[in-house]
Protein backbone atom coordinates (compact mmCIF):
# COMPACT_ATOMS: atom_id res chain seq x y z
CA UNK A 1 0.00 0.00 0.00
CA UNK A 2 1.14 3.68 -0.87
CA UNK A 3 2.76 5.38 1.97
CA UNK A 4 0.68 8.35 1.67
CA UNK A 5 -2.69 5.98 2.43
CA UNK A 6 -5.21 7.43 5.06
CA UNK A 7 -7.77 6.33 6.52
CA UNK A 8 -11.75 8.05 7.11
CA UNK A 9 -14.64 6.64 8.75
CA UNK A 10 -18.32 6.67 7.38
CA UNK A 11 -21.80 5.48 9.25
CA UNK A 12 -22.12 2.60 6.15
CA UNK A 13 -20.80 1.45 3.26
CA UNK A 14 -22.20 0.08 -0.28
CA UNK A 15 -19.63 -1.77 -1.90
CA UNK A 16 -20.85 -2.11 -5.31
CA UNK A 17 -21.77 1.70 -5.34
CA UNK A 18 -18.41 2.49 -3.46
CA UNK A 19 -20.67 5.41 -1.10
CA UNK A 20 -21.04 5.66 2.43
CA UNK A 21 -23.51 7.66 4.77
CA UNK A 22 -22.54 10.14 6.69
CA UNK A 23 -18.86 10.84 7.90
CA UNK A 24 -17.86 10.29 11.26
CA UNK A 25 -15.12 12.04 12.89
CA UNK A 26 -12.48 9.96 14.10
CA UNK A 27 -13.85 9.92 17.75
CA UNK A 28 -17.68 9.27 16.40
CA UNK A 29 -16.37 6.25 15.15
CA UNK A 30 -14.20 5.22 18.41
CA UNK A 31 -17.48 5.41 19.96
CA UNK A 32 -19.69 3.09 17.88
CA UNK A 33 -16.95 0.68 18.09
CA UNK A 34 -16.90 0.33 21.49
CA UNK A 35 -21.00 0.44 21.18
CA UNK A 36 -20.64 -2.29 18.71
CA UNK A 37 -22.67 -0.24 16.59
CA UNK A 38 -22.09 -0.63 12.72
CA UNK A 39 -19.41 1.81 10.76
CA UNK A 40 -17.04 2.14 7.90
CA UNK A 41 -13.70 2.54 7.43
CA UNK A 42 -12.34 3.40 4.33
CA UNK A 43 -8.65 3.56 2.48
CA UNK A 44 -7.87 6.37 0.38
CA UNK A 45 -4.77 8.21 -0.98
CA UNK A 46 -4.60 11.42 -2.23
CA UNK A 47 -5.61 12.35 -5.66
CA UNK A 48 -7.66 8.86 -6.21
CA UNK A 49 -10.99 9.17 -6.50
CA UNK A 50 -11.68 5.37 -5.83
CA UNK A 51 -10.77 4.24 -2.38
CA UNK A 52 -7.87 1.68 -2.09
CA UNK A 53 -10.40 -0.82 0.09
CA UNK A 54 -13.31 -0.37 3.08
CA UNK A 55 -14.36 -2.37 5.65
CA UNK A 56 -17.76 -2.38 6.84
CA UNK A 57 -17.49 -3.53 10.75
CA UNK A 58 -20.60 -4.56 12.78
CA UNK A 59 -18.93 -5.89 16.36
CA UNK A 60 -22.77 -6.16 17.88
CA UNK A 61 -23.53 -8.35 14.83
CA UNK A 62 -19.77 -9.71 15.01
CA UNK A 63 -19.19 -9.51 11.23
CA UNK A 64 -16.21 -7.45 9.87
CA UNK A 65 -17.01 -7.04 5.75
CA UNK A 66 -13.61 -5.71 3.47
CA UNK A 67 -13.57 -5.22 -0.01
CA UNK A 68 -10.53 -3.65 -1.60
CA UNK A 69 -11.31 -2.13 -4.87
CA UNK A 70 -8.77 -1.12 -8.29
CA UNK A 71 -7.76 1.93 -9.96
CA UNK A 72 -11.19 1.55 -11.82
CA UNK A 73 -13.43 1.04 -8.74
CA UNK A 74 -13.67 -2.78 -9.40
CA UNK A 75 -13.76 -5.31 -6.75
CA UNK A 76 -10.23 -6.84 -6.76
CA UNK A 77 -11.15 -8.64 -3.32
CA UNK A 78 -14.13 -9.53 -0.75
CA UNK A 79 -13.55 -10.74 2.78
CA UNK A 80 -16.16 -11.87 4.99
CA UNK A 81 -14.81 -12.68 8.83
CA UNK A 82 -17.42 -13.37 11.63
CA UNK A 83 -16.73 -13.68 15.56
CA UNK A 84 -17.09 -16.94 17.07
CA UNK A 85 -16.85 -17.92 20.83
CA UNK A 86 -13.70 -15.92 21.42
CA UNK A 87 -14.55 -12.21 21.19
CA UNK A 88 -11.04 -11.21 20.61
CA UNK A 89 -10.85 -13.57 17.19
CA UNK A 90 -12.21 -13.93 13.78
CA UNK A 91 -13.06 -16.71 11.69
CA UNK A 92 -11.82 -15.93 8.10
CA UNK A 93 -14.92 -17.02 6.50
CA UNK A 94 -15.15 -16.04 2.97
CA UNK A 95 -12.17 -14.63 0.85
CA UNK A 96 -12.59 -13.78 -2.70
CA UNK A 97 -10.33 -12.72 -5.21
CA UNK A 98 -10.83 -11.18 -8.70
CA UNK A 99 -7.83 -10.75 -11.16
CA UNK A 100 -8.79 -8.28 -14.37
CA UNK A 101 -6.93 -8.68 -17.90
CA UNK A 102 -7.17 -5.02 -18.89
CA UNK A 103 -8.53 -1.57 -17.84
CA UNK A 104 -12.03 -2.38 -19.58
CA UNK A 105 -13.21 -5.41 -18.61
CA UNK A 106 -16.22 -5.54 -16.60
CA UNK A 107 -16.34 -6.51 -12.81
CA UNK A 108 -18.47 -9.41 -12.89
CA UNK A 109 -17.51 -10.30 -16.02
CA UNK A 110 -17.82 -13.77 -17.17
CA UNK A 111 -14.31 -13.95 -18.16
CA UNK A 112 -12.82 -12.50 -15.23
CA UNK A 113 -10.20 -15.46 -13.24
CA UNK A 114 -10.78 -15.77 -9.45
CA UNK A 115 -10.50 -17.88 -6.50
CA UNK A 116 -12.95 -18.59 -3.61
CA UNK A 117 -12.15 -19.83 -0.57
CA UNK A 118 -14.37 -20.86 2.32
CA UNK A 119 -13.59 -21.71 5.74
CA UNK A 120 -15.58 -23.24 8.29
CA UNK A 121 -14.18 -23.18 12.10
CA UNK A 122 -14.05 -27.11 12.21
CA UNK A 123 -11.21 -26.38 10.30
CA UNK A 124 -11.93 -27.58 6.56
CA UNK A 125 -12.12 -24.95 3.34
CA UNK A 126 -13.61 -25.39 -0.07
CA UNK A 127 -11.29 -23.87 -2.44
CA UNK A 128 -12.74 -23.26 -6.20
CA UNK A 129 -10.27 -21.81 -8.33
CA UNK A 130 -11.42 -20.74 -11.65
CA UNK A 131 -8.51 -19.33 -14.26
CA UNK A 132 -10.89 -18.38 -17.03
CA UNK A 133 -13.64 -17.42 -15.63
CA UNK A 134 -16.97 -18.59 -15.23
CA UNK A 135 -17.55 -20.29 -18.32
CA UNK A 136 -14.56 -22.39 -17.49
CA UNK A 137 -13.71 -25.09 -15.24
CA UNK A 138 -13.06 -24.80 -12.00
CA UNK A 139 -10.24 -26.71 -10.31
CA UNK A 140 -11.83 -27.23 -6.48
CA UNK A 141 -11.30 -29.29 -3.06
CA UNK A 142 -12.33 -29.45 0.14
CA UNK A 143 -8.92 -29.51 2.49
CA UNK A 144 -8.20 -29.87 6.13
CA UNK A 145 -6.20 -26.63 6.82
CA UNK A 146 -4.04 -25.88 10.34
CA UNK A 147 -5.92 -23.30 13.07
CA UNK A 148 -3.53 -20.72 12.00
CA UNK A 149 -4.95 -20.25 8.45
CA UNK A 150 -8.63 -20.24 9.96
CA UNK A 151 -8.60 -17.11 12.68
CA UNK A 152 -6.68 -13.46 12.71
CA UNK A 153 -6.87 -11.15 15.70
CA UNK A 154 -10.06 -9.05 15.96
CA UNK A 155 -8.51 -5.24 15.46
CA UNK A 156 -8.41 -2.70 18.21
CA UNK A 157 -9.93 0.41 16.67
CA UNK A 158 -6.16 2.26 16.62
CA UNK A 159 -5.21 -0.74 14.19
CA UNK A 160 -7.01 0.16 11.55
CA UNK A 161 -4.64 2.74 9.74
CA UNK A 162 -2.03 -0.33 9.75
CA UNK A 163 -4.34 -2.78 8.20
CA UNK A 164 -4.74 -1.97 5.18
CA UNK A 165 -7.44 -4.38 3.25
CA UNK A 166 -5.57 -6.70 0.92
CA UNK A 167 -6.22 -8.00 -3.16
CA UNK A 168 -3.93 -10.99 -2.78
CA UNK A 169 -4.41 -14.44 -1.83
CA UNK A 170 -2.91 -15.87 1.74
CA UNK A 171 0.20 -17.50 0.64
CA UNK A 172 -1.45 -21.23 2.05
CA UNK A 173 -3.86 -20.83 -0.67
CA UNK A 174 -1.02 -19.75 -3.66
CA UNK A 175 0.46 -23.01 -2.62
CA UNK A 176 -2.11 -24.99 -2.44
CA UNK A 177 -3.18 -24.03 -5.93
CA UNK A 178 0.23 -24.56 -7.55
CA UNK A 179 0.10 -28.14 -6.55
CA UNK A 180 -3.33 -28.68 -7.33
CA UNK A 181 -1.67 -27.91 -11.19
CA UNK A 182 0.98 -30.11 -10.29
CA UNK A 183 -1.24 -33.02 -8.36
CA UNK A 184 -1.70 -36.52 -9.43
CA UNK A 185 -5.30 -38.31 -9.14
CA UNK A 186 -6.36 -39.19 -5.95
CA UNK A 187 -5.28 -35.89 -4.22
CA UNK A 188 -8.32 -34.73 -3.27
CA UNK A 189 -8.46 -31.75 -6.28
CA UNK A 190 -10.74 -32.31 -8.85
CA UNK A 191 -11.98 -30.09 -12.11
CA UNK A 192 -15.21 -29.18 -12.25
CA UNK A 193 -17.44 -27.99 -15.12
CA UNK A 194 -18.52 -24.37 -15.26
CA UNK A 195 -21.91 -23.80 -13.66
CA UNK A 196 -22.54 -21.63 -16.01
CA UNK A 197 -22.81 -23.67 -19.06
CA UNK A 198 -25.28 -26.07 -19.63
CA UNK A 199 -25.18 -29.72 -21.17
CA UNK A 200 -28.50 -30.09 -21.86
CA UNK A 201 -29.72 -29.78 -25.33
CA UNK A 202 -32.96 -27.39 -24.32
CA UNK A 203 -33.57 -27.42 -28.23
CA UNK A 204 -35.04 -30.86 -28.13
CA UNK A 205 -38.48 -29.66 -26.59
CA UNK A 206 -39.22 -27.42 -29.82
CA UNK A 207 -38.58 -30.71 -32.05
CA UNK A 208 -41.78 -31.68 -33.25
CA UNK A 209 -42.69 -35.52 -32.75
CA UNK A 210 -39.43 -36.37 -30.37
CA UNK A 211 -39.89 -38.95 -27.52
CA UNK A 212 -38.68 -37.69 -24.42
CA UNK A 213 -39.31 -39.29 -20.94
CA UNK A 214 -42.86 -41.00 -22.40
CA UNK A 215 -44.03 -37.86 -23.91
CA UNK A 216 -44.22 -36.29 -27.43
CA UNK A 217 -43.06 -33.05 -28.80
CA UNK A 218 -45.58 -31.09 -30.22
CA UNK A 219 -45.63 -28.19 -33.17
CA UNK A 220 -44.42 -25.01 -31.21
CA UNK A 221 -46.54 -22.22 -31.22
CA UNK A 222 -46.52 -18.74 -32.19
CA UNK A 223 -47.02 -15.85 -29.34
CA UNK A 224 -46.61 -12.83 -31.28
CA UNK A 225 -43.43 -10.59 -30.84
CA UNK A 226 -41.93 -8.30 -29.02
CA UNK A 227 -39.72 -5.14 -29.73
CA UNK A 228 -36.58 -4.42 -28.53
CA UNK A 229 -35.63 -0.98 -29.53
CA UNK A 230 -33.09 -0.82 -26.84
CA UNK A 231 -31.38 -4.02 -27.28
CA UNK A 232 -31.64 -4.79 -23.61
CA UNK A 233 -34.31 -7.66 -23.38
CA UNK A 234 -36.08 -8.25 -19.79
CA UNK A 235 -36.68 -11.47 -18.51
CA UNK A 236 -39.10 -10.99 -15.48
CA UNK A 237 -41.98 -11.77 -13.45
CA UNK A 238 -44.39 -9.02 -14.71
CA UNK A 239 -45.90 -8.67 -11.35
CA UNK A 240 -42.50 -8.44 -9.54
CA UNK A 241 -42.34 -5.58 -7.01
CA UNK A 242 -38.83 -4.94 -8.01
CA UNK A 243 -37.87 -1.79 -9.93
CA UNK A 244 -35.30 -2.91 -12.17
CA UNK A 245 -36.18 -6.52 -13.94
CA UNK A 246 -34.35 -9.58 -12.36
CA UNK A 247 -32.33 -10.48 -15.69
CA UNK A 248 -31.77 -8.60 -18.79
CA UNK A 249 -29.94 -10.17 -21.73
CA UNK A 250 -27.83 -7.66 -24.54
CA UNK A 251 -29.10 -8.65 -27.93
CA UNK A 252 -29.83 -6.53 -31.68
CA UNK A 253 -32.29 -4.32 -31.25
CA UNK A 254 -34.68 -5.32 -33.62
CA UNK A 255 -38.34 -7.19 -33.42
CA UNK A 256 -38.65 -10.95 -32.19
CA UNK A 257 -41.04 -14.05 -32.90
CA UNK A 258 -41.81 -16.09 -29.44
CA UNK A 259 -42.93 -19.40 -29.34
CA UNK A 260 -44.11 -21.42 -26.61
CA UNK A 261 -43.23 -25.32 -27.00
CA UNK A 262 -45.80 -28.24 -25.40
CA UNK A 263 -45.79 -31.63 -25.07
CA UNK A 264 -48.51 -34.53 -25.15
CA UNK A 265 -48.65 -36.12 -21.68
CA UNK A 266 -50.53 -39.62 -21.83
CA UNK A 267 -52.55 -40.26 -18.11
CA UNK A 268 -52.97 -44.09 -17.97
CA UNK A 269 -56.18 -44.54 -19.45
CA UNK A 270 -57.52 -41.23 -19.39
CA UNK A 271 -57.18 -38.90 -22.45
CA UNK A 272 -53.88 -37.10 -23.46
CA UNK A 273 -53.29 -33.53 -22.41
CA UNK A 274 -50.68 -30.87 -23.41
CA UNK A 275 -48.90 -29.24 -21.20
CA UNK A 276 -46.30 -25.91 -21.88
CA UNK A 277 -42.83 -27.00 -21.13
CA UNK A 278 -40.67 -23.86 -22.49
CA UNK A 279 -40.57 -20.32 -24.27
CA UNK A 280 -38.51 -18.76 -26.17
CA UNK A 281 -37.93 -15.48 -28.13
CA UNK A 282 -36.00 -16.44 -31.48
CA UNK A 283 -33.13 -13.75 -32.24
CA UNK A 284 -31.96 -16.05 -35.29
CA UNK A 285 -32.32 -19.69 -37.08
CA UNK A 286 -29.30 -20.83 -36.39
CA UNK A 287 -28.05 -23.59 -34.65
CA UNK A 288 -27.56 -23.36 -30.82
CA UNK A 289 -23.83 -24.26 -30.07
CA UNK A 290 -23.79 -23.81 -26.32
CA UNK A 291 -26.50 -22.92 -23.74
CA UNK A 292 -25.12 -20.37 -20.98
CA UNK A 293 -27.25 -19.43 -17.54
CA UNK A 294 -28.12 -15.71 -17.81
CA UNK A 295 -27.32 -14.04 -14.60
CA UNK A 296 -28.89 -11.35 -12.22
CA UNK A 297 -27.18 -8.44 -10.31
CA UNK A 298 -24.60 -10.02 -7.81
CA UNK A 299 -25.35 -13.32 -9.41
CA UNK A 300 -22.07 -15.34 -8.69
CA UNK A 301 -21.97 -19.20 -10.06
CA UNK A 302 -19.45 -20.24 -7.29
CA UNK A 303 -22.36 -19.46 -4.87
CA UNK A 304 -24.09 -22.17 -6.77
CA UNK A 305 -24.45 -25.96 -5.32
CA UNK A 306 -24.21 -28.78 -8.07
CA UNK A 307 -27.87 -28.78 -10.33
CA UNK A 308 -28.76 -25.42 -8.87
CA UNK A 309 -29.54 -22.23 -10.93
CA UNK A 310 -29.78 -18.50 -11.00
CA UNK A 311 -32.82 -16.88 -12.35
CA UNK A 312 -35.88 -15.02 -11.92
CA UNK A 313 -38.70 -15.22 -9.23
CA UNK A 314 -42.30 -15.08 -9.23
CA UNK A 315 -45.03 -15.86 -6.93
CA UNK A 316 -47.59 -15.37 -9.52
CA UNK A 317 -46.83 -18.06 -11.49
CA UNK A 318 -45.65 -15.79 -14.63
CA UNK A 319 -42.51 -14.59 -16.37
CA UNK A 320 -42.38 -12.25 -19.20
CA UNK A 321 -40.15 -11.37 -22.08
CA UNK A 322 -39.67 -7.00 -22.99
CA UNK A 323 -37.29 -4.60 -23.61
CA UNK A 324 -35.65 -2.91 -20.52
CA UNK A 325 -35.92 0.59 -21.05
CA UNK A 326 -39.51 0.23 -21.33
CA UNK A 327 -40.21 -2.04 -18.69
CA UNK A 328 -41.87 -0.40 -16.05
CA UNK A 329 -44.23 0.90 -18.44
CA UNK A 330 -45.08 -1.92 -19.67
CA UNK A 331 -46.01 -2.95 -16.35
CA UNK A 332 -48.14 -0.69 -15.98
CA UNK A 333 -49.86 -0.76 -19.31
CA UNK A 334 -50.36 -4.74 -18.57
CA UNK A 335 -52.01 -3.68 -15.23
CA UNK A 336 -54.29 -1.00 -16.83
CA UNK A 337 -55.54 -3.36 -19.89
CA UNK A 338 -56.09 -6.08 -17.22
CA UNK A 339 -58.77 -4.40 -15.45
CA UNK A 340 -62.42 -4.82 -16.78
CA UNK A 341 -63.71 -2.37 -19.12
CA UNK A 342 -60.10 -0.63 -19.26
CA UNK A 343 -59.54 1.36 -22.17
CA UNK A 344 -56.66 -0.39 -23.02
CA UNK A 345 -57.84 -4.28 -22.94
CA UNK A 346 -57.42 -4.20 -26.62
CA UNK A 347 -53.97 -4.01 -26.29
CA UNK A 348 -53.42 -8.05 -24.74
CA UNK A 349 -53.83 -10.79 -27.20
CA UNK A 350 -54.05 -14.70 -25.30
CA UNK A 351 -51.20 -16.44 -26.83
CA UNK A 352 -50.47 -20.25 -26.43
CA UNK A 353 -47.89 -19.50 -23.47
CA UNK A 354 -49.87 -16.65 -21.53
CA UNK A 355 -50.98 -13.08 -23.33
CA UNK A 356 -49.34 -10.56 -25.91
CA UNK A 357 -49.37 -7.14 -24.60
CA UNK A 358 -49.29 -4.52 -27.79
CA UNK A 359 -46.98 -1.69 -26.12
CA UNK A 360 -48.18 0.37 -29.12
CA UNK A 361 -46.38 3.63 -28.72
CA UNK A 362 -43.89 2.46 -26.42
CA UNK A 363 -42.29 1.25 -29.02
CA UNK A 364 -41.63 -1.94 -27.22
CA UNK A 365 -43.92 -5.16 -26.32
CA UNK A 366 -44.83 -7.97 -23.36
CA UNK A 367 -44.94 -11.46 -24.04
CA UNK A 368 -46.48 -12.77 -20.69
CA UNK A 369 -45.85 -16.59 -20.42
CA UNK A 370 -47.22 -19.11 -17.40
CA UNK A 371 -45.25 -20.95 -15.48
CA UNK A 372 -46.12 -24.54 -13.61
CA UNK A 373 -46.10 -22.35 -10.61
CA UNK A 374 -43.91 -20.01 -8.12
CA UNK A 375 -40.34 -20.22 -7.46
CA UNK A 376 -36.95 -19.71 -9.69
CA UNK A 377 -36.99 -19.77 -13.69
CA UNK A 378 -33.65 -19.79 -14.84
CA UNK A 379 -33.17 -18.08 -18.04
CA UNK A 380 -30.75 -20.00 -20.87
CA UNK A 381 -29.07 -17.91 -23.51
CA UNK A 382 -28.65 -19.86 -26.42
CA UNK A 383 -25.41 -18.68 -28.33
CA UNK A 384 -23.85 -20.00 -32.19
CA UNK A 385 -20.95 -21.40 -33.02
CA UNK A 386 -19.01 -17.92 -33.63
CA UNK A 387 -20.64 -16.81 -30.04
CA UNK A 388 -24.16 -14.48 -31.41
CA UNK A 389 -26.80 -14.93 -29.44
CA UNK A 390 -29.79 -17.31 -31.13
CA UNK A 391 -32.42 -17.25 -28.69
CA UNK A 392 -33.32 -16.94 -25.34
CA UNK A 393 -35.37 -19.83 -23.42
CA UNK A 394 -37.44 -20.68 -19.95
CA UNK A 395 -38.18 -23.64 -19.27
CA UNK A 396 -41.75 -23.24 -17.71
CA UNK A 397 -43.34 -26.09 -16.66
CA UNK A 398 -43.24 -30.37 -16.59
CA UNK A 399 -39.42 -31.13 -15.39
CA UNK A 400 -38.64 -33.24 -18.32
CA UNK A 401 -35.23 -35.46 -18.35
CA UNK A 402 -33.63 -33.71 -21.64
CA UNK A 403 -30.48 -35.95 -20.98
CA UNK A 404 -32.48 -39.54 -21.58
Amino acid sequence: MPDTMYVTFEESWDAKSRTGGRALSHEEARVRDAAGLPYAVIYRVPGREVPLGARMVAWRAGVLDCWAYDEHGRRTAETELQMRTDPGQLLIRRLLVRRYPDGQTGEFDVHCPRTVVELSAGGTARISHQPEGMRGASLEARLTVADEHLWTARPRFDEWPSLPVADTLPDWVAAELVAAEQASAGSGWRREPSRLLGSTDLDRVFRPGTHIGGVRVLDAVPCGSVRVPTGVLAVDCPQSGDEEPRITVAVPPGTYPVEAASVEVGDRGYRSYEELVAVRLRISDDPVAVWEMALGPGDDTLRLSTGAAFGFDTDAAMGAFGDADAWQDLRGLLERAARPGSPEADEIASTGAGVHLDGGSLGADMAVFYTGGDGVYPVWVGRSASGEIVCVHVDTGLDLDLDA
